[in-house]
């Protein structure tokens, strides 16, 4: 969320900054007016309290005195039913504004190219070369299907169209690239491991930025009630592990690598990648997360993509990172890095990661807040969130890059102490 009172104090620059993100964010002009209303509304109740207060002793007096105080009492009742309808209105007005802010996106940073869409990103480095085959390469379902290793159309039987059954090696495969990122992140790069509730609730969602945007896209567990939705991403309960809390200052920046199994209903995205597991309703995730000072969030942006591009490097799989224009950007992120890896299968590079500085958004939605010392004023903390990466696509890379002519797949050789095997066959 953005601060309200630094939005009205800024408001031309903000909606010039906003509308790069290719929507017409004139309806913050309406903040002004809330503002002015809120201000006067204010007043108006401080006001009628202190004459309530002051006929309030002068009743008191009256009354000492054993003189007719029932004209001031008849003022006085009329004074409150006034400050009672101020107080309506004030929270009509702040709900007003409140709604205005949880759809308004965060504000992109400075460094963000402008741009219509994700044709507009601009790529930043490219990093290996991809294979140049002595025969036609196969795409991942093609070569999973082959080995038996990836099953669809049971999975569909079982469930529905976007899900798999992984099986065999495949199984295996998946398990062991999740052993390896956990281990990478948690051993090498200093992360505290963390496997949080694959159940989170409306408030958690919203306090991540989720809803109220997504929630066409999100899976509703149980009655309404209960307000308890299917994780969407390990951004979403590691955000909120600290919601509404002060952390302390010693304690920052603050690491996490979070593993969940995610689901998403892909409302938005009918008829796009449909063939295999680029794009699935239940998928396996590594996330990164950090708590940071806001002064050196945009370091830690830098350190969590280095560390998400190790995963790469040491899988040997040929990538390349883009920074998100304003018109690709997400609803809560104030900058972005895609990392895309290479695809043989698609020809193309495919998104595999995105790496992202929230800056005090989701803090603000959240609550969550630290002190530079014991009489320092509380601050928003910055909240950065990276993937570390998503398995299911690792997984078509590693299938579709280290393909072989007869049908099996070389394992890359960082994963072979968890595959127990050199080879998928």
């Amino acid at each position: 969320m953005l601060d309200f009172k630094n939005t009205i104090d800024n408001i031309e620059e903000t909606i010039a900054r906003l509308n790069t993100r290719n929507n017409d964010f004139s309806y913050l002009q309406k903040l002004l007016v809330l503002s002015d209303e809120r201000k006067t509304v204010i007043q108006d109740v401080e006001a009628k309290k202190q004459i309530r207060n002051t006929q309030s002793r002068l009743i008191g007096e009256l009354k000492r005195k054993k003189e007719d105080a029932s004209a001031v009492l008849a003022e006085v009742a009329t004074i409150g039913d006034d400050i009672k309808a101020l107080d309506l209105r004030l929270t009509e007005i702040e709900a007003e504004i409140k709604d205005i802010l949880d759809v308004t996106p965060n504000l992109p940073h400075a460094t963000v190219p402008v741009g219509k869409d994700e044709t507009d990103n601009v790529e930043i480095r490219r990093v290996g070369v991809p294979r140049v085959f002595d025969f036609e390469p196969k795409d991942h379902v093609a070569i999973a299907e082959g080995l038996n290793i990836l099953d669809f159309e049971r999975a569909a039987k079982i469930t529905g169209a976007r899900f798999v059954v992984d099986r065999g090696l495949g199984a295996r495969l998946e398990r062991a690239l999740l052993q390896f990122m956990m281990d990478l992140h948690a051993l090498e790069h200093g992360y505290t491991e963390m496997i949080p509730p694959f159940i989170v609730s409306e408030k958690s969602m919203y306090a991540s930025g989720q809803f109220p945007k997504f929630k066409d896209e999100a899976f509703p567990v149980g009655n309404s009630d209960l307000g308890w939705y299917l994780n969407p991403t390990a951004e979403v309960p590691t955000i909120n592990y600290h919601r509404d809390e002060i952390i302390d200052v010693d304690c920052l920046p603050e690491a996490f690598v979070s593993y969940t199994t995610a689901f998403r209903a892909e409302a938005g995205s009918a008829g796009r990648d449909t063939r295999g597991i680029l794009r699935q309703h239940q998928f396996n995730k590594v996330e990164l997360i950090r708590f940071t000072r806001p002064e050196e969030s945009y370091d830690q942006l830098e350190l969590m993509l280095k560390h998400s591009e190790e995963v790469l490097k040491r899988l040997g799989l040929p990538y390349r990172v883009v920074v998100l224009s304003t018109g690709d950007l997400g609803f809560a992120m104030a900058k972005t890095y895609d990392i895309e890896v290479w695809l043989p299968g698609q020809d193309t590079y495919r998104e595999i990661g995105s790496i992202s500085n929230a800056e005090d958004f989701q803090a603000r939605r959240a609550n969550i807040r630290f002190k530079r010392d014991r009489d320092s004023k509380t601050e928003y903390v910055h909240t950065l969130n990276g993937s570390g990466l998503a398995i299911g696509r690792t997984i078509i890379a590693i299938l579709e890059n280290y393909q072989n002519s007869d049908g099996t797949v070389t394992v890359p050789e960082v994963l072979v102490p968890y595959m127990r095997t050199n080879i998928i066959k």
